[in-house]
């Protein structure tokens, strides 16, 4: 017997098979994921505040903090810990930024959570609103606030040895001009209907979301795990989306991977059962 006879055969009989089943059953079924981090030591999780920047259209740290608490409140075994947000980017840039400095300078560590608590100074508080973080350089001048260890301690001293989350979100305009490829409907002489594609140019605009999530040690100030994302949503340019909708719309894309690091998460499917 050959081998083209034989698949033959095997398929005639799988034919009959599904021909003789009268019933069809869709199965739901659940598969867990584990947690990329071990919180088990934690009963609580502090989301303190995020260094955010792109666009003005948004408030990346509030917003963050707000939809962030939401999702852990019910997606987390861990206990959601209410408390003012901080404005960490003015933390760090009052409190960091070498003396003298009248730009976006380079930052040492902050310091104590009670020298970063007080009143800054009036040039100091000016020089922060002045401060425009516009790209992921920008950001890079506010990183030693993540690695000052005392400070974070301190914080976990406040509120009880907590995980704390913290980061950085770039939620920055975006805008491409290019050929894509759309499909289209055709019709014939005959009036017979075909879809092709068609390579048109477009102007797209849209906006570009870059979260980096550090998760922190309440107890000791020490970082214990770092996630970065990026996702981009664009837009047909006569489209008029509110940036603070599409905000939200790219954070659906990355919440299921920011939940999947501290807790059990599952992913919904289904099967077909013949019988």
């Amino acid at each position: 017997m050959t081998a083209r006879n034989a698949a033959t055969i095997a398929s005639l009989a799988l034919l009959g098979f599904v021909t003789a089943c009268t019933s069809f059953y869709e199965i739901p079924i659940e598969t867990p994921i584990s947690p990329k981090m071990d919180v088990s030591a934690f009963q609580r999780v502090l989301v303190a505040g995020f260094i955010s920047g792109g666009t003005d259209d948004v408030d990346g740290n509030l917003e963050t903090v707000r939809l962030l608490r939401s999702q852990l409140r019910s997606k987390s075994n861990l206990r959601v810990i209410e408390a003012e947000v901080l404005p960490l980017a003015e933390l760090a840039a009052g409190e960091g930024r070498t003396t003298g400095a009248t730009g976006a300078g380079d930052l040492a560590p902050v310091g104590s959570l009670d020298s970063a608590q007080q009143p800054a100074a009036p040039q100091q508080a000016q020089d922060a609103k002045e401060l425009k973080i516009r790209s992921a350089k920008d950001l890079e001048k506010y990183q030693a606030i993540f690695a000052d260890v005392a400070f974070w301690k301190k914080i976990g001293e406040e509120y009880q040895n907590p995980l704390i989350v913290t980061g950085t979100v770039l939620f920055t305009p975006h805008q491409v001009n290019g050929f894509v490829t759309r499909n289209q409907e055709v019709y014939d002489n005959l009036g017979r209907r075909s879809v092709v594609p068609v390579r048109t140019y477009m102007e797209r605009k849209g906006f570009i979301l870059a979260p980096n999530f550090i998760f922190i040690d309440g107890r000791t100030g020490a970082q214990l795990h770092k996630e970065g994302m990026s996702e981009e949503v664009l837009y047909n340019s006569q489209q008029n989306t509110p940036a603070l909708s599409s905000y939200f719309e790219l954070m659906d894309r990355v919440l299921p991977a920011f939940l999947g690091t501290l807790s059990t998460q599952k992913i919904r499917g289904t099967r077909i059962l013949l019988r």
